[in-house]
């Protein structure tokens, strides 16, 4: 089955001091373009609430734009590309949506001191032989091409680090042939924290936890950062050194996360996991940290993905499942177990149960059990939360 598939490819910018220039005017306008119209949208409700037409859209506030270049004291949003600052526009309106029909946060001003950039969907392109960005209103930037490109470029992202590093995110389309995999097995990951993931393999991957073991160096340049005067060149120095940390502890996680998830893809054919409630676990002050740090839930996002790219199916069983407490062989369920039981002995069976072991071995059967019936080529779908109740009760008899 051919499948239309967007891949991003970034690269790292080198410009010169002149094109820093540049590049920081087209980052400050496009985030005056993105915060101005958010102020719009905000007031614009507050004033029409009630009324037949209650906010603004996409192209309520292109129209604006166009009139707000043309006034004397906002003339230099005519310098930077003016497709660059539509899409300004289009980022806001996605982050309404997202906002209204998924569930996510409420639009936030953007800052100086964050990550900057500016997109450009269109009349650009990369010159492979000099190894050059073409960019509309900018001489051409040094690009380092560290890997080939697939598919046809849609539109690319300049973007400043806090660390003060240029990159090029180019989002390409690509036209790939996915078909269903034959090849491999099918496993159960729990995830956790004491072993960041047990298989149903009884494979135990230990937690690389690179924030825990930046800590103390984290530490000690965000009180150096903290004493500096606010404005001066010294803090701004302390902060480019506190954001290279982080930016180190990501790019970490990032490597961590995407081999083992690009491992678990190519080995297996079939790959279920438990749907957890990450922003309910995280709420728990004792051990917020740890799990912010195991970025589960961009874990799931990289396997998820990478399983539809490469025709591995990929399933999650619904969090209400016991699968912790719930001895894999007989079925008996420990009311009483704890978070720090990390073995306990099965009732039922009389086998002492290794707490992770089960539960990826219940996930792996309650995964094949929802399967059954079903399309192995797409996703599996979880059922709504009253549904999912009963599905649970349902499967977990049929495991007895």
């Amino acid at each position: 089955m051919i499948k239309t598939i967007n891949k991003a490819f970034q690269y790292r910018l080198y410009p010169t001091v002149e094109q820093e220039k540049v590049l920081t005017s087209h980052f400050g306008q496009a985030r005056f373009v993105y915060n101005y119209f958010l102020r719009q949208r905000i007031d614009y409700y507050a004033t029409n609430k009630g009324q037949e037409k209650q906010s603004l859209n996409y192209h309520d506030t292109a129209k604006m734009l166009t009139e707000l270049k043309q006034q004397p004291d906002t003339v230099w949003l005519q310098e930077s590309n003016s497709q660059a600052l539509q899409q300004s526009l289009r980022h806001l309106d996605n982050a309404y949506n997202h906002f209204f029909n998924h569930g996510f946060k409420f639009p936030n001003f953007k800052k100086k001191s964050r990550k900057q950039s500016f997109s450009v969907p269109q009349n650009f392109n990369i010159d492979t032989k000099m190894k050059q960005l073409n960019i509309p209103k900018l001489t051409p930037i040094k690009i380092v091409l560290h890997r080939g490109m697939e598919g046809t470029m849609k539109n690319v992202t300049v973007s400043k680090a806090p660390s003060g590093k240029y990159f090029a995110s180019v989002l390409c389309e690509i036209e790939k042939d996915v078909k269903p995999k034959k090849e491999g097995k099918e496993t159960g990951i729990d995830l956790g924290l004491k072993s960041f993931l047990v298989t149903s393999e009884n494979e135990s991957i230990e937690p690389p936890k690179f924030l825990r073991k930046s800590e103390d160096k984290l530490k000690h340049l965000q009180q150096l950062l903290s004493r500096k005067v606010k404005g001066s060149n010294r803090r701004n120095k302390a902060r480019i050194k506190v954001a290279r940390i982080h930016e180190t502890i990501s790019n970490q996680r990032n490597d961590f996360l995407h081999k083992l998830s690009h491992r678990l893809v190519s080995e297996n054919q079939a790959i279920f996991a438990e749907d957890l409630h990450v922003k309910g676990m995280i709420k728990n002050h004792c051990l917020a940290k740890s799990i912010a740090d195991a970025s589960w839930s961009e874990f799931i996002r990289q396997v998820k993905y990478k399983s539809e790219w490469n025709g591995v199916y990929f399933g999650q069983t619904d969090r209400f499942f016991p699968s912790s407490k719930r001895c894999f062989k007989c079925g008996w369920i420990n009311e009483s177990l704890t978070l720090a039981d990390r073995e306990w002995p099965c009732q039922g069976c009389g086998q002492v149960v290794d707490r992770d072991f089960n539960a990826s071995q219940n996930i792996l059967q309650f995964g094949k059990l929802s399967t059954v019936g079903q399309d192995m080529s797409k996703p599996l779908k979880r059922p709504g939360r009253p549904r999912a109740i009963r599905r649970v009760a349902e499967l977990g008899s049929r495991l007895l």
